[in-house]
């Protein structure tokens, strides 16, 4: 017997109380041309069986990333995840823990949580770090609020490098909010005149490097003008890896950091879920978004955690809130803490070298392909190839071949006239027989 909780006058009533006049209404902010004029072709039902030989086989369809060469990137990276972080993940006393709201009794993920902190802020550069966010595009557009609530202004600045998937969070927080951002146009060689774009109605500079395209930014000039017109630097990475090989933000005066965590202790997993990292200089701590756990001692002296400051809805008034982000990746941030433990500074600062050498390898090999070319002066593990012939083709070649090469620029930037740009990634898992293996195949398909 079908569960129908809601009966025809119940839905009327609902109806009426918020004011529309059917559920269609409910939907009138989706683009008319993205709404579904009839429901999906699926058969209403089938059994278990069936419907795991149907999944089985379409699964079947894809490449998965570490059957074949391998150099995607644009934002979600390939790294080697020792077994050591999934085995700890997984025991119950992680894997099924919630958020603590009774700290007293939740001195386990309390202390975790301060480590990693503790680990953030060092990796970043910066004073302070929160117990995490959603993922780096959320947490960008967090970190743009916070600007605007420091500043008292409502103008984001935000650099052509910036992703562009970041780009459309901020800018979709900001319009519900009726603030004003500026995203520059995509600056494929970092050469972007991002000074001039600051006055004083500005909030903030929005600046990521390695950038979308693999460039590495100097941040200070960018700080230096900021802090003359009275805004705020957020520095963004999406590659938290390459914090163990160039400058961090905080060394070059940025206000706010934040990225994604998911290259370190967190798979691809189909596109989630990842970990935002947060951090700020320490007189912007009670503007941070999410929550704070901090170190202190209980009533007979012994060591304890606490939650230091919790500027979240569900804490405190809604109108004294920071932010709605209602919980921090718990589990990811786990994952990230224990792989940063395993690797300690040295760990990560020669997985930084190891990267940035195969990024190097692949990037002159490719150089020497006909019809390629390098556009990076300068990069980390990732670069962008301009080639012969459209990327999105050049990948479904390569594809056929057995190579995943890469993100076409276009995909993450339709109609930018950037076709024939390849964003490239080489981490710590791809091999000399990878690399070579790629370049043949593309000087093949070019």
């Amino acid at each position: 017997m079908r569960y129908l909780p809601l009966t025809d006058t119940d839905r009327e009533d609902m109806l009426a109380r918020i004011g529309v006049p059917d559920v269609d209404a409910l939907f009138s902010d989706v683009p008319k041309g993205k709404l579904l004029k009839e429901p999906l072709d699926l058969p209403r039902a089938k059994g278990e069986l069936e419907v795991e030989r149907i999944l089985g086989r379409m699964s079947a369809r894809n490449t998965a990333a570490g059957a074949v060469p391998f150099f995607v990137g644009a934002g979600a990276y390939k790294h080697h995840v020792p077994a050591t972080v999934d085995h700890l993940i997984q025991r119950s006393e992680f894997l099924t823990s919630y958020t603590p709201y009774q700290p007293e009794i939740a001195q386990g993920t309390l202390q975790y949580l301060f480590e990693f902190q503790t680990q953030v802020a060092a990796l970043t550069g910066m004073e302070v770090a929160n117990a995490s966010m959603y993922d780096g595009s959320t947490g960008t557009a967090e970190a743009v609020l916070m600007a605007h609530r420091v500043t008292k202004r409502r103008k984001a600045v935000l650099s052509g490098g910036l992703h562009p998937h970041y780009t459309q969070v901020v800018e979709t927080l900001s319009e519900m909010a009726n603030d004003e951002v500026v995203a520059l146009k995509p600056d494929v060689r970092a050469t972007e005149d991002i000074l001039a774009a600051i006055d004083d109605s500005v909030s903030c500079v929005v600046v990521q490097s390695p950038d979308v395209f693999g460039n590495l930014r100097d941040l200070k000039p960018i700080a230096e003008k900021a802090h003359a017109h009275g805004a705020l630097l957020i520095a963004v990475f999406t590659e938290v890896v390459s914090l163990g090989a160039v400058v961090p933000p905080g060394a070059q005066d940025a206000d706010i950091v934040v990225g994604e965590g998911q290259s370190i202790g967190n798979a691809l997993n189909f596109g989630g879920p990842y970990v935002g990292l947060f951090a700020a200089k320490s007189k912007y701590v009670r503007q941070m978004p999410g929550r704070l756990c901090g170190e202190t001692v209980d009533a007979d002296g012994r060591r304890g955690f606490v939650l230091t400051l919790s500027t979240r809805e569900q804490h405190i008034r809604r109108d004294k809130a920071t932010s709605n982000i209602c919980t921090n990746s718990g589990l990811c941030v786990l994952a990230f803490t224990i792989h940063m433990t395993l690797l300690g500074q040295a760990g990560l600062t020669r997985l930084a070298e190891v990267n940035h050498a195969n990024a190097v390898k692949l990037a002159d090999a490719l150089a020497g392909v006909k019809g390629v070319e390098v556009l990076n002066e300068s990069f980390f593990n990732e670069f962008t190839l301009k080639l012969a012939k459209p990327a999105a083709e050049v990948v479904e070649a390569l594809a056929a071949k057995g190579i995943l090469a890469g993100v076409p620029a276009s995909r993450l930037l339709p109609g930018a006239g950037l076709d024939d740009l390849l964003i490239v990634a080489n981490t710590e898992v791809n091999t000399d027989e990878d690399r070579a293996a790629f370049v043949a195949a593309l000087a093949e398909v070019l």
